[in-house]
């Protein structure tokens, strides 16, 4: 296989293919890791749920788009040539009377065996999707598929046992005859008698599912909100209550930016809004948080050692791109432990949040360097702001951005310092210590690099200086 420069050495990629009720989607990932990154995603609208409720019978029509996409899936994967495929079929799959027939025509195409999950195992790994993908989740995650909701209470790496509610959007709009009246009479029935939900008040909801991502990206655009990123996405519970209000109740070809959602997607978007105004209204949480990550991620994490599951993923997502994209990766590393020696000096109070984000920023403060000087600062907040990480909210995405971006506020211009002595090669910084000692803020030259002292260092020591309100002293012995 040719392996492209930009892609990290994990050997072959790995695949998952999701035969959901309303979708079927193959995504490919570089590597079993801990933070995985796909390098590619489709996914089909087939349908396979729509008339479960009401026939008991995945549609014929529905079943034949599947097992195209299907071959098209299996053919993608030899060519890019898969290691290891997991194929999970979710819902529509367990319930309907052709299921196991539909499951084994599916298992001869892919050439696999498919792992049907129940509705535990389902809610189950939708909540490791999570674990995987924020940093210290605290409430409950609810998986909206187009044939069920799954919920699951978690607390950092600890998950309760979840339940399944029929309560998918597809599976909705089947039982209740595409009437939202029936809709919410079954929808408000089935959450009030989900005891799970009284875990709820004051916490984070997790919504996962692509009409709920539909739905919020509606929001994005409504509200004009400047990030487009849609992990991590938060809406005020009351504000999440307001808008499925207005989102369940008014015709979606209505709406303002409705064509920022998928056309297939419309015609769910109400029921996703039900649901979500219901659950709102019965478990009281504090926000909604939009995560991208669910069933299929949970299941490659599920996979991890626990020395892998360990490690935080922002952390590692930023270690991958600072190989990827640095002169020398190494110098991000040595950069983590020269700042923190300045720190450590420096009085300057930090949380253990903020000491994480700072070290993110100094693997990453050098992914731009390719681009012209003028627009070094620019390329890197663009790439860093965007970029698909997990573990981290949007406010620290920013932070981390600004950091590289802005070579002024403290960290900005330590990483100036920084960089400037070593011109981004390793060695440097552990024999030129910067340190706040008796009021003076101290960058010692080691014997054999006294000659990297120079007047620009100086100037940038002296911007430093100012902002901490220390004196600037460049020590050569």
């Amino acid at each position: 296989m040719n392996v492209a420069q930009g892609r990290l050495d994990y050997g072959p990629p790995v695949g998952v293919i999701d035969i959901g009720s309303n979708s079927v989607r193959l995504v490919v990932y570089e590597g079993l890791t801990r933070s995985p990154t796909p390098i590619f995603n489709e996914k089909v609208l087939a349908g396979l749920g729509r008339e479960v409720q009401s026939t008991g019978l995945l549609a014929a029509d529905a079943i034949e788009k599947a097992y195209a996409a299907l071959r098209r899936f299996r053919a993608l994967c030899d060519r890019m040539e898969v290691a290891q495929l997991w194929v999970i079929a979710t819902a529509a799959c367990r319930e309907a009377k052709n299921g196991k027939t539909f499951v084994a025509d599916a298992e001869k195409i892919c050439g696999v065996k498919i792992d049907v999950l129940s509705g535990k195992r389902e809610a189950e790994l939708s909540a490791l999707g999570v674990v995987s993908g924020f940093h210290k989740p605290d409430g409950i995650v609810g998986d909206l598929g187009g044939g069920s909701l799954e919920l699951t209470d978690v607390q950092g790496q600890r998950i309760k046992a979840g339940l399944t509610l029929p309560l998918g959007g597809l599976a909705l709009q089947d039982i209740s005859s595409k009437s939202l009246k029936k809709a919410e009479k079954i929808v408000r029935a089935a959450l009030e008698d989900a005891g799970l939900l009284e875990q709820g008040k004051g916490r984070t909801f997790y919504a996962i599912g692509g009409t709920w991502r539909a739905f919020a990206r509606l929001h994005i655009w409504q509200t004009g909100y400047p990030l487009h990123v849609m992990h991590g996405y938060v809406m005020p519970a009351r504000e999440a209550f307001e808008f499925s209000s207005l989102v369940h109740r008014v015709d979606p070809e209505m709406l303002s930016q409705i064509e920022v959602v998928a056309d297939a997607r419309r015609p769910l978007l109400a029921y996703a809004a039900l649901v979500l105004e219901n659950l709102v209204r019965i478990a009281r949480p504090k926000d909604i948080v939009i995560s991208a990550l669910g069933v299929r991620e949970g299941l490659l994490y599920s996979m991890l050692d626990a020395k892998e599951r360990d490690k935080d993923p922002l952390i590692a997502a930023a270690s991958e791109l600072n190989v990827l994209r640095s002169r020398s990766p190494a110098h991000g590393e040595e950069l983590i432990a020269w700042t923190d020696r300045f720190m450590a000096s420096s009085g300057l109070e930090e949380t253990a949040d903020e000491r994480r984000l700072r070290h993110v920023a100094c693997l990453l403060a050098d992914i731009g360097w390719r681009a012209h000087p003028d627009y070094r600062g620019e390329q890197s907040l663009n790439i860093i702001a965007n970029a698909a990480f997990v573990a981290v909210d949007h406010p620290g995405r920013t932070f981390i951005a600004l950091a590289v971006f802005f070579r002024q506020r403290v960290l900005g211009a330590v990483l100036r310092v920084a960089y400037l002595v070593s011109a981004s090669t390793t060695g440097v910084l552990p024999r030129t210590p910067m340190v706040v000692e008796r009021g003076r803020l101290v960058l010692r030259f080691d014997n054999g690099f006294k000659a990297l002292a120079g007047e620009r260092v100086f100037v940038r020591l002296r911007q430093l200086a100012r902002l901490i309100g220390r004196e600037p002293v460049m020590d050569t012995g």
